[in-house]
């Protein structure tokens, strides 16, 4: 059976509720708390193993109960978590997100335990074994994707990088990546071309495809672009549906989109099901 490593992120996250997120030297009173899963690593290996990928993370969490927590929900999802370091001495990731009355969230993360990522874990045959695709976020060091997708490389295991958040990726990691998938402000920072609709981002799928093979540019409220080198781009609207929250549907695509594709490699056909998905997940209330 083909599988899926996710190596990146892991986060014990706060979520906040409140009217509006507050201004510099400004205190909200907010309206609900909830303690969750969180961490783009995390989140996207849950997502891709809930759509009903075999799926395996690669990662590190703290030896405190937030750590617990991360693994406990890691496993009840199906992920195999033996590549998980639980380290002495340094706290589990988190974060705290604040949710406003309009459905957008702000966030801050501390990263703690996903600083220190073992290269050395993929540099075991073993742990490469039927895996067909590697899954990478930049929550974590470069030189951790790096040493990854070198090794994926090594074995012909095709190389997908979610960009988030937005940061500049050197020529080494660049050459290792077969799909880059980004949002509107990661397109915007990557291509030049400011995203503010379907067209735009289909302009701004373009032009990243003249840097990777392929390219997915998600563009919330307006849709969704994608190109494959030496095609056509294509574009798909979004949903219509209620807003409830963004907060983790960028995840929820991207887990989607690789269990797609882990199972048919037709980009278009994996890009449709992720945006149903995403769609389903912005217009349902968190747990």
């Amino acid at each position: 059976m083909s599988k899926i490593v996710v190596t990146g992120s892991l986060h014990y996250d706060i979520m906040l509720d409140a009217h509006h997120r507050p201004e510099k030297g400004e205190t909200v009173m907010g309206s609900a708390c909830r303690y969750k899963f969180g961490g783009k690593g995390g989140n996207q290996a849950v997502s891709a193993a809930r759509a009903g990928a075999d799926v395996a993370f690669a990662g590190a969490v703290g030896a405190d109960e937030q750590g617990k927590f991360l693994l406990n929900v890691l496993r009840q999802a199906g992920v195999n978590t033996d590549a998980v370091a639980v380290i002495n001495d340094i706290p589990s990731g988190m974060s705290v997100a604040i949710t406003d009355a309009e459905g957008d969230y702000g966030a801050v993360v501390v990263s703690n335990a996903n600083q220190h990522i073992a290269a050395e874990t993929f540099d075991n045959e073993a742990f490469w074994q039927d895996v067909t695709m590697l899954v990478l976020q930049n929550e974590v060091p470069e030189a951790v994707n790096l040493h990854a997708a070198r090794a994926a490389k090594q074995r012909n295991i095709p190389v997908c990088i979610n960009a988030a958040p937005a940061r500049l990726l050197t020529p080494e990691l660049e050459g290792c990546i077969d799909l880059l998938v980004v949002n509107a402000i990661e397109a915007r920072d990557m291509s030049n071309v400011t995203v503010h609709d379907l067209a735009s981002a289909v302009l701004a799928a373009e032009t990243l495809a003249t840097r990777f093979s392929s390219v997915v540019v998600t563009a919330g409220e307006h849709g969704v672009a994608f190109i494959e080198a030496g095609q056509a781009s294509h574009s798909l609207p979004a949903k219509k549906i209620t807003l409830v929250s963004t907060h983790g549907a960028g995840d929820c695509f991207m887990g989607v989109l690789c269990q797609a594709l882990s199972l048919d490699s037709n980009l278009a056909h994996a890009v449709a099901k992720a945006n149903d998905a995403a769609a389903l997940h912005v217009s349902q209330k968190m747990a």
